[in-house]
């Protein structure tokens, strides 16, 4: 009996020429060739005829069926893998979304760059030829106090960069506390292994003191380099000397002082109540020689290592041969001058470069937002979910800020009538995904790192992947 359903089924397989026929394929023609919607049907049979050869009977094998399969395959092929998403996890900084989103006015500028031919490295003054950092590097020393600065591509880049060319063959001498691992197995004492330099270990892990490093210091020393550790906190009985205070100790042996700030921020987040971190002109008024940061953390920018400091240290950089290959294309520096522009005014800054702007919002401003969303989600879920707004808290992540939390509103889910972690899955899945996070038996929405315009879209996220539960 099953032997005679599955050859049923297989007759009953239609030729591809008679599903090419149907209106469904036949619309598919207005936007693709006809070469690949004759490949893509070919496999759609293939595949069910394999799942009916495999004892599978309950397939479909009606043409309607088929043509919609076929629809489905082409269009998934189109669908791009790098895609857009929201994110409600109320992490702000999400390294694994991207991080930063850009400010309105990086995007054009991303785009007008994009469209066309640019300047990138030519002097439109003398008609000669360029430098690509001359657009960004007046700019950041007007920013930060600096004498010079430099642009690579990411902060680890430029970590690795500034070892190799200050410290190659010679000693690094580091405070014990700060040796450091962030996302991707990047460590502090692995980069230095593979710029040539020696790892000088001193202090221990909670206090290191001043004595500390005047004893490593001989003449093999190359510079004293102090990390900001920004993605971990050593609470408790600890030391750590002040910054210029190890710079005037430093200097005193004729010995450059390079600080790792991680994520460096343009503004005082501490005047606003959030976390400790240090500016990057605090570091260059206390005399440190070299500094380094991200573009897409604190900053708010596109992906970006910058380095800032004396000009005698920042030209040695420059002419370094690995500079070449870690330096950044067109369209970073459209997004990074664009967006350092916008800290020309502070007041500007906070309300239109996305990462400040987020982070410095009140939860008055975010209640309207809460009920925008709570009164969407009830539409969808109607008596089978309750949806409420309860406190919650929103973390600054990406490596930034590591235990610092800012109050937000959630809109929270809970049911026993379906599984919120299908629904969690589902919503993964849909045209424009909705990242959120499950606690305490509920699904969370934190509307702070949901965008105003974004809320009918988190709703039709969510309706869309409802449906198909």
């Amino acid at each position: 009996m099953g032997n005679d359903l599955r050859a049923d089924l297989l007759r009953r397989l239609p030729a591809i020429h008679r599903l090419l026929d149907h209106p469904v394929c036949e619309t598919l023609a207005e936007e693709h060739s006809h070469k690949l919607i004759a490949k893509t049907a070919g496999d759609v049979i293939g595949q069910i005829r394999a799942q009916i050869v495999g004892g599978d009977t309950s397939v479909d094998v009606g043409l309607d069926h088929l043509a919609s399969e076929v629809a489905i395959a082409v269009r998934k092929q189109f669908r791009l893998h790098y895609r857009s998403v929201i994110n409600a996890t109320g992490v702000v900084l999400h390294t694994n979304l991207g991080r930063a989103p850009l400010a309105q006015t990086a995007i054009d500028a991303i785009n007008r760059t994009a469209a066309g031919y640019t300047n990138l490295e030519l002097n439109l003054e003398t008609g000669e030829r360029g430098s690509r950092y001359d657009h960004v590097e007046k700019l950041i020393c007007q920013l930060t106090g600096a004498e010079a600065a430099l642009v690579v591509n990411n902060n680890a880049a430029a970590v690795l960069l500034i070892l190799t060319e200050m410290a190659k063959g010679k000693s690094v001498v580091i405070s014990r506390g700060q040796l450091v691992e962030i996302g991707g197995s990047f460590r502090v004492s692995e980069v230095m292994k593979a710029s040539g330099a020696k790892l000088v270990e001193v202090g221990t892990t909670n206090k290191t003191h001043e004595y500390d490093y005047e004893n490593a210091i001989d003449d093999d020393t190359a510079l004293i380099l102090r990390v900001h550790t920004s993605n971990f906190r050593v609470v408790g009985f600890t030391y750590q000397p002040e910054l210029a205070d190890l710079v005037a100790l430093a200097h005193a042996r004729n010995v450059p002082v390079y600080e790792d700030l991680g994520s460096g921020s343009l503004i005082d987040l501490r005047h606003y109540g959030i976390g400790d971190e240090p500016t990057v002109g605090e570091s260059v008024r206390a005399g440190v020689d070299i500094v380094s940061f991200s573009g897409d953390k604190l900053l708010g920018a596109t992906q970006a290592g910058i380095i800032v400091g004396k000009q005698e240290y920042i030209k040695r950089l420059k002419k370094n041969q690995m500079t070449r290959a870690l330096r950044v294309d067109k369209l970073t520096l459209a997004a990074l001058e664009s967006t350092l522009r916008l800290y020309l005014d502070e007041e500007k800054a906070k309300r239109e470069v996305p990462t400040v702007w987020m982070l410095l919002r009140k939860l008055d401003q975010l209640r309207p937002e809460a009920e925008r969303l709570q009164i969407g989600l009830r539409t969808v879920f109607g008596d089978r979910a309750e949806v409420e707004i309860e406190s919650g808290m929103s973390q600054v992540g990406g490596g930034s800020l590591p235990t610092e939390e800012i109050p937000s509103w959630h809109v929270t889910v809970r049911t026993r009538a379906f599984s919120l972690n299908e629904l969690e899955t589902k919503l993964r899945h849909v045209d424009l995904p909705v990242m959120t996070t499950l606690q305490k038996e509920a699904m969370h929405f934190d509307v702070r790192t949901i965008f105003p315009r974004e809320i009918e879209a988190v709703v039709a996220s969510v309706r869309d992947a409802y449906a198909s539960i």
